[in-house]
């Protein structure tokens, strides 16, 4: 049923990776989820006032506000799939995540305003009309939101689209949330308890919950995730693969929105090869690994000297005094620059995020090591902060 409607509605759908296609998949997504909750909106909504239920009219006001997240995410998939221009070089592919906090912020407001109101009716309670339909309803409003989850996680998952899982994961809940009001339903049938009102709480408070945890997941890109292990590893493995390549550092990934991402390397390349060679090999690296990976990648090129046996020496030892401080530092951009009286080790030590050890510590911790090795050594260290796993010798 969710390929048909594909194959129905998107143009090319099979081709997931070009932006204009990806953006038919959220204009579907989107009328789909206004289509679907306005129906839910109308027949719960009869069904609560007939029936005098604040638990099922809270739950329509649920499905209104689904269909209000529906359509500023389908706007938000409209502006995303714009072209970059003067004041946006980056494109526009962030509105996704914007919309989905708009729509995570209406969700919790929707939340509090329904908590009041369920409160009242537990002050004041009144007596559900039971009806066999308002059942059938609530059947029809499980099997509608169940469907609508499917539908948004394949296809979130489909063109990679976060504001979509959790669109899809927000329906799973509603599926959770309209099974407690048929439970209320029914138990005060059979019992001739009201805790219609304490279900509505229930709903409610399960509605502001799954907007925070909305929120949460539509501010990290904003703020700036990690990027994916797996983009990384790749990326990594990639570079690597060319003969001529020594190593690499200070890999920075940059994402501007769903499959849209911008990154920046080290390359270490031999220090005595020849300078062109070296150069049409970084050249080659960037186009083939953009092209490959999707990504847009800028290479910064660094000469290692390699066949210098002292140097060597001294880089394996200093490595193996920041190992020792921390298995998780690693060091990069090795130089010995030697005086009369002093020798200077100068090098990069790559520190993970949020690291514990402060950076005068650190280094304190460096160069006591270093001057182990001999009283005449002085480290020169910069510090890198890690942003994402990198390789590095």
């Amino acid at each position: 049923m969710i390929n048909q409607l594909y194959k129905w509605f998107i143009k090319d759908y099979e081709e997931v990776n070009k932006q204009v296609v990806r953006e038919r998949y959220g204009k579907l997504a989107g009328a789909v989820g206004v289509v679907s909750n306005i129906f839910l909106f109308i027949i719960k909504v009869l069904a609560g006032v007939l029936f005098n239920s604040i638990a099922i009219t809270a739950d329509a006001v649920n499905n209104l506000s689904d269909a209000g997240s529906s359509v500023i995410t389908l706007i938000g998939f409209k502006i995303s799939g714009k072209p970059a221009d003067e004041k946006h070089p980056y494109g526009h592919a962030r509105v996704e995540y914007i919309s989905g906090f708009i729509v995570s912020v209406i969700i919790v407001l929707l939340g509090i305003e329904l908590v009041k109101t369920s409160f009242e009716k537990i002050i004041h309670p009144e007596p559900i009309n039971f009806s066999y339909l308002s059942v059938v309803v609530l059947v029809i409003a499980i099997l509608t939101k169940f469907w609508q989850s499917l539908f948004n996680r394949t296809t979130g998952r489909r063109i990679h689209s976060t504001a979509l899982l959790a669109t899809g994961m927000d329906s799973m809940n509603d599926v959770i949330a309209t099974a407690s009001v048929l439970a209320a339903t029914v138990f005060a049938k059979i019992t001739g308890i009201q805790i219609d009102g304490h279900m509505g709480v229930i709903v409610a408070l399960f509605i502001i919950y799954s907007g925070f945890k909305l929120i949460g997941e539509t501010m990290d890109p904003l703020l700036g995730l990690a990027p994916d292990a797996e983009l990384v590893h790749e990326l990594e493995k990639k570079i690597l693969s060319y003969e001529g390549v020594l190593g690499l550092h200070d890999l920075v990934v940059h994402s501007y929105g769903p499959d849209k991402s911008y990154a920046s390397v080290h390359v270490e390349v031999p220090a005595r090869g020849d300078l062109l060679e070296s150069h049409d090999l970084i050249d080659t690296i960037e186009r083939e690994v953009s092209y490959e990976c999707d990504i847009h990648l800028v290479i910064h090129m660094d000469p290692t000297i390699t066949d210098d046996e002292e140097i060597n020496d001294l880089r394996h030892q200093t490595g193996e005094i920041v190992q020792n401080i921390d298995p998780k530092l690693t060091i990069h951009d090795f130089r010995v620059v030697k005086g009369k009286n002093n020798t200077n080790l100068v090098f990069d030590v790559v520190v993970p995020p949020a690291y514990k050890i402060s950076d005068t510590e650190l280094r304190e911790s460096i160069q006591e090591g270093v001057s182990n090795m001999d009283p005449s050594f002085h480290s020169v260290i910069t510090l890198d902060r890690s942003y994402t796993s990198t390789t590095n010798d």
